[in-house]
């Protein structure tokens, strides 16, 4: 009975890997590629990220003033991010086009350029997301979405029954199974990076793909947030509200003077990094003043401050641990399914296991065919 049920598993495995087999591969190479974007990025484009230290730094609304000039017509400053190293240039959100952002020398008021991701990561993060395909304009089928999302249910299942697979018999097989050997033919060396590199990646790729799924499916993402105690209708609540809000705001700028809302930023960022001396990252906007959390875990968790615009006084604080459920989901979700959760460890981790699964269709297609051509000639 137990042969029986571990074949019908290692059929699954088979069948349901050879018709997605390709597509997981694209999707965890560039999954892979885009781990240490980031550090990529600032690498490539220093002279937009690196200021040179001259004294104090020029004042927030000053820096605002500065660079809403330099900005086209209908186009404003959101928010300022600064970071606690002296030597980081500012960021400054801009509100067109959506998530834009220019780097501002914090010491000259100089603008230094957009902050803009390299053609490099844009491509493979649009492979890794939709296979190239866009959002068509009229509604339709976005197929490039549901091509990844199938093959990362696919790939769900495909690890789950290759680990059905691969559970050993007995003590000696288990030692077998847990050593890659490279002394004994190309095919053994194969097959053994296949089992044995598949079970130790296992953990990580199944985390990966579950995580990854929330942004390909609806349905899976109302179960998701649900078994972990989260709404997803009340996080679209939410995120109405603060549309609402956000749009009796812009009303309300275009009837101030332009830079009134700049004027107390700094008072307001002063005022919070007193009450946090030890910050890595704070954004202020108008109204309100984000400090990124620091350690481990969600690294999208901030604590928020509210201010009053007429003074820059810290009027509220909204610590992250009071954050709605559905907010520190969304952050959770994000660390684990990049590895960034465990910082640089994880995201090497995460960076290896995510190569690795690249290889896990390649060398499974090899070690079919090699077995078909096998039997061919066996029965030939």
């Amino acid at each position: 009975m137990k042969t029986y049920f571990r074949n019908i598993f290692k059929q699954l495995h088979l069948w349901l890997s050879v018709p997605f087999g390709l597509t997981i591969t694209i999707i965890c190479f560039t999954g892979a590629m885009l781990v240490f974007e980031k550090e990529i990025t600032e690498l490539c484009t220093k002279e937009l990220t690196i200021v040179e230290p001259k004294g104090t730094p020029l004042p927030l609304d000053t820096l605002a003033r500065k660079v809403a000039v330099a900005l086209p017509d209908g186009v404003k400053v959101t928010g300022i991010t600064i970071s606690s190293a002296p030597g980081e240039a500012y960021k400054v959100g801009i509100s067109k086009p959506r998530r834009a952002a220019v780097y501002v020398d914090q010491y000259t008021g100089e603008v230094k350029g957009r902050s803009e991701r390299l053609p490099f990561f844009n491509v493979m993060f649009r492979m890794h997301r939709w296979l190239m395909d866009s959002q068509p304009k009229d509604g339709g089928i976005f197929w490039g979405k549901i091509i990844v999302g199938a093959s990362t249910l696919a790939f769900v299942a495909i690890l789950l029954t290759g680990f059905v697979v691969w559970l050993p018999r007995n003590r000696k097989s288990l030692k077998n199974r847990l050593k890659i050997v490279a002394s004994k033919g190309s095919r053994r060396f194969w097959y053994d990076l296949h089992v044995a590199g598949g079970f130790y990646a296992l953990l990580l790729l199944l985390a990966m793909s579950l995580t990854g799924l929330t942004w390909s499916f609806q349905w899976y993402r109302n179960g998701f947030y649900k078994l972990f105690g989260a709404e997803v209708v009340l996080q679209s609540r939410l995120a109405g509200n603060d549309v609402s809000a956000s749009k009796g705001h812009v009303k309300e700028k275009e009837k101030e003077r332009v830079g009134d809302s700049y004027e107390f930023w700094q008072e307001a960022y002063d005022a919070t990094v007193a009450l946090n001396p030890d910050f890595k990252q704070i954004t202020v906007s108008d109204g309100s003043v984000v400090v990124s959390v620091n350690g481990f875990g969600n690294q999208r968790a901030s604590d928020k401050y509210t201010f009053d615009k007429r003074s820059g006084k810290i009027t509220a604080f909204h610590p992250y641990s009071e954050s709605a459920s559905a907010t520190k989901m969304r952050g959770w979700i994000y660390s684990v399914h990049v590895g960034s959760w465990g910082g640089l460890l994880t995201r090497i981790l995460a960076f290896f296991a995510a190569l690795f699964g690249a290889t896990l269709p390649l060398t499974g297609y090899y070690l079919w065919i090699k077995r078909l051509l096998i039997k061919g000639n066996r029965t030939g």
